[in-house]
């Protein structure tokens, strides 16, 4: 009887616990498919289903963000960045409806007065980088995923330590995915050096499991408040081999001077505070901002798995729909979902040429498989896709008809979109964005295309394996 009795118990616990669980999927899960896998997970597994919906399902990140606003009062975006917004500037222009959408999704104002200089590579970019460490008087705030020990994470260190004897304030952000995964980091060694390094929301089990699937990808310097370098590149032994340079992985970074350094500060401020409680006020970026110094309008975009979810997929989307004669999308990792496919092939449909540049060596093969398993969607209504052979190309990068850029940490895939924290920069400044599609062209040069017969004629196995690895793309 007692047998029988705690059966029953039993059941109709775990019959409550996996209704409760359903509710909450059906309710906040964005995407059906998403809800759908979930609500097998849990009844198909009816203890660790609910057990896993638990730790690594509920996005507890928004909520924790917004009980920090509010907790602190942050002023709002635009009251908290110094200069006018720019986007009105657009109105009359193609590009104006673009403005207006990026605008909205961010809050953030379009500010004139910037430059941009692109850096090709580690070869280009890490001694600029370098070299504003070493001209630092009084402040550097450093955000990256990957910070390596040895290689040109070493002269890294050495210049941080350099600077920090100077009396220049550092602070130092790592994912803590990064540093816990992976014996090279530099983390431990730069926290013992003395300089003030912390890893981004760092799990404590079982409570935040689900934090380990949620990275910050962002690529950040900032030195005294007033210029900034962006874009794709860690701080990473494979970009920097002197001995042998046809080897390095490829990418693009960038350096940033004028008022939009201003979202960078504000973005690494918000990101410092979330993990650490200090505020970043004018004490250590100083009391003078950054000063104009070019023709561009830019705007920062911070996206995330807290309250800016969706931010980079609305502008990708709008930037789509804007095109009138082409768009030019560098990216390592290729895995869009159905909203942007359908994107870019509406683009293609109108007779936007549309060209995507994609390694043909991944460094992440499930990456790679499910993306292969995507092309056949832009592939038949006209876009077109090739894939670099060579090191690893890192390079994240979208130009809409040679006039507008957009450049930073995102790739186009699930987990930039979705799950990891990145920045990136809007910016309209013809110049530049010819200057990138000539890079782009140049690339694309020693690409092969991608033809839809191609994939067709792969071996059967091939296409299901690729077709398999498609499933897992939301999380990818």
């Amino acid at each position: 009887m007692d047998a029988v009795w705690f059966e029953w118990t039993a059941f109709i616990l775990f019959g409550v616990v996996g209704l409760i669980v359903s509710g909450h999927a059906l309710l906040y899960k964005r995407e059906a498919r998403s809800a759908l896998l979930w609500l097998l997970v849990v009844w198909f597994l009816p203890v660790l289903g609910a057990v896993l919906y638990l730790l690594i399902g509920i996005n507890r990140l928004q909520r924790r963000a917004q009980r920090l606003r509010d907790a602190t009062a942050l002023p709002p975006a635009a009251e908290q960045i110094a200069g006018e917004d720019q986007t009105e500037l657009l109105a009359d222009d193609d590009l104006g409806g673009l403005a207006r959408l990026v605008q909205q999704v961010t809050g953030q104002p379009l500010l004139a007065g910037n430059h941009l200089t692109p850096l090709v590579n580690g070869v280009q970019a890490y001694p600029a980088m370098l070299d504003a460490i070493a001209q630092a008087r009084h402040s550097i705030a450093l955000a990256t995923y990957i910070f390596d020990r040895d290689g040109i994470g070493d002269q890294f260190v050495h210049a941080l330590l350099a600077a920090q004897q100077r009396g220049v304030s550092i602070r130092i952000l790592i994912d803590d995915v990064y540093v816990r995964l992976v014996r090279g980091s530099a983390f431990k060694f730069l926290k013992a050096a003395g300089l003030n390094v912390v890893s981004f929301n760092p799990p404590v089990l079982p409570a935040r499991l689900h934090a380990a699937n949620l990275r910050n990808h962002r690529k950040l310097l900032i030195v005294d408040g007033q210029i900034g370098f962006t874009g794709g590149m860690n701080i990473h032994r494979p970009y920097w081999r002197p001995e042998n340079p046809a080897t390095a992985f490829r990418d693009l970074h960038f350096h940033v001077r004028g008022p939009v350094v201003r979202h960078m500060v504000e973005t690494f401020t918000d990101d410092w505070y979330f993990t650490t409680g200090e505020r970043l006020d004018t004490r250590f970026w100083g009391e003078e901002g950054p000063q104009p110094a070019g023709p561009a309008l830019a705007r920062g975009i911070e996206a995330g798995p807290d309250e800016t979810l969706d931010r980079l997929r609305w502008v990708f989307l709008g930037a789509l729909n804007v095109a009138r004669q082409s768009v030019r999308i560098w990216t390592p990792y290729f895995v869009p979902d159905q909203s942007l496919l359908a994107a870019l092939s509406a683009a293609a449909l109108r007779g936007v040429e549309v060209d995507i540049l994609t390694p043909v060596e991944n460094n992440h093969p499930l990456v790679q498989w499910a993306g292969r398993a995507h092309y056949w969607q832009v592939l038949e209504h006209g876009a077109h896709i090739w894939e670099r052979p060579g090191p690893f190309d890192h390079s994240k990068l979208m130009v809409v008809d040679s006039r507008w850029v957009c450049i930073g940490s995102a790739n186009w895939d699930a987990r930039s979109l979705r799950l990891n924290f990145e920045f990136n920069l809007e910016v309209y400044d013809t110049a530049l964005a010819q200057h990138l599609e000539a890079l782009f062209q140049a690339a694309r040069r020693e690409a092969t295309l991608v033809t839809a017969a191609q994939l067709r004629e792969r071996p059967l196995p091939i296409r299901l394996r690729d077709g398999a690895a498609r499933l897992f793309s939301p999380m990818l």
